[in-house]
């Protein structure tokens, strides 16, 4: 299972990427005629865009005749033998990173010692304060059951205007349950661990988190009031710590800065360029879905293989005595090379698929005028001549009357 859902996520990097850099671009160059808000609610481009462009195969007919079977079989002598493969790595290094995320994350909470306080005049029945020596700023723990902690001299260091505001912005968080968020983005990220992307996509998304709260608290708000709340989120800043847990922080210098300038542009974002980019992200998002839809049915053409290269039984099937088969779909071109090799359907799931792309690109027909589009194969791997493969693919005669 681990190995077929590390070729899963390998096969995913390119629309992964593609995603978190159209993100970046929005919060590095066009945040200033945007907003932040908006583009916080974007990013949940990237898991709708994962669904659209994973919709499982089988619940939609494939109309293509030119449908070929080969059957592999093991051709050399199996030897029981213990292979480190990419997979195992991938998931040693996840899982080690999992555990230290979750490590430090306990740790950190043992260390809080919480001592309960009621502030009257800032009083909110949703939300819980508490007090403790280990934070040095205004900060919401835990992942599930929130909580706002506020450091044990916080009298001295806000008054009574300027903690409304920092209270305020800590609410946001807990309303939208940003810490949750948090959370789930950072177990995605070490599962991406190998992708740089997916790091910088993960700072990113914690900035513009930050950014649509002070956004939201600073709605309607007096010139006063926002000057006042910059000065606490300088404050705030200073004494803050950064790290990579799944609690909100007020950010580094830089970080710091992006907010400050942020706020004086709060009035200032573009309803054409709002719209415009609405309109952009729904396009995209309907482009997944229809190139998931079934390709309309090409005439048949009698296409010969000139070169075949079989796939190489994987050890670990044979040595468990998995048999199974891979519906691969793929395109010819004119020059006979074959291009867009995708798994249709498989039976076991990921035992084969990873070898039988591997030898199918490597397949050669002869040279045609226009090519072929959307070819199907069913690569049968059985491990002995008494193998019954079943037919993955549905076909359907429709005739007229």
């Amino acid at each position: 299972m681990l190995d077929a859902f590390f070729n899963w996520l390998l096969d995913q990097q390119l629309l992964i990427s593609s995603a978190i850099m159209f993100l970046l671009l929005l919060e590095r160059k066009l945040l200033s005629q945007l907003s932040a808000r908006l583009v916080y609610t974007l990013w949940a481009l990237l898991p709708i865009s994962l669904l659209l462009a994973n919709l499982p195969e089988h619940l939609k007919p494939i109309q293509n005749d030119f449908i070929s079977k080969l059957t592999i079989t093991p051709n050399t002598a199996i030897m029981p033998q213990f292979t480190l493969t990419w997979f195992a790595i991938y998931g040693f290094i996840s899982a080690a990173l999992l555990i230290t995320a979750v490590y430090f994350h306990y740790r950190f909470l043992a260390k809080l010692q919480l001592a309960p306080i009621t502030l009257d005049q800032h009083s909110n029945q949703s939300m819980r304060l508490y007090q403790s020596n280990q934070v040095s700023s205004p900060m919401v723990v835990g992942v599930i059951n929130t909580k706002l902690v506020l450091p044990t001299n916080y009298q001295s260091h806000y008054n009574s205007h300027a903690l409304a505001l920092i209270l305020e912005h800590e609410s946001v968080h807990i309303k939208r349950k940003d810490n949750l968020i948090n959370a789930i983005a950072l177990c995605a990220t070490i599962l991406l661990w190998f992708n740089p992307v997916a790091w910088l996509g993960y700072a990113s998304l914690r900035r513009i988190q930050e950014l649509s709260c002070d956004e939201q608290v600073l709605k309607n708000k007096s010139t006063e009031q926002r000057i006042l709340y910059s000065k606490a989120l300088v404050h705030c800043a200073s004494f803050s710590r950064t790290g990579l847990m799944a609690y909100s922080h007020y950010g580094d210098k830089n970080t710091m800065l992006q907010r400050l300038n942020q706020i004086k542009q709060i009035d200032n974002s573009s309803f054409i360029a709002k719209t415009a980019l609405v309109i952009f992200t729904m396009a995209m998002l309907s482009s997944f879905a229809i190139a998931k839809q079934p390709m309309s049915v090409e005439k048949t053409k009698d296409y010969q293989a000139v070169m075949r290269v079989e796939p190489i039984y994987p050890i670990q099937a044979a040595e468990q005595g998995i048999s199974g088969s891979v519906v691969l779909k793929y395109d010819i071109l004119p020059s006979g090379a074959t291009s867009n090799v995708s798994v249709v359907s498989a039976e076991p799931e990921g035992v084969f698929n990873r070898e039988a792309k591997r030898a199918l690109k490597q397949w050669q027909y002869a040279p045609s005028e226009s090519g072929f589009k959307n070819a199907l194969v069913q690569l049968d791997f059985a491990l002995d001549e008494n193998y019954q493969a079943k037919d993955l693919i549905e076909k359907i005669k429709v005739s007229s009357k």
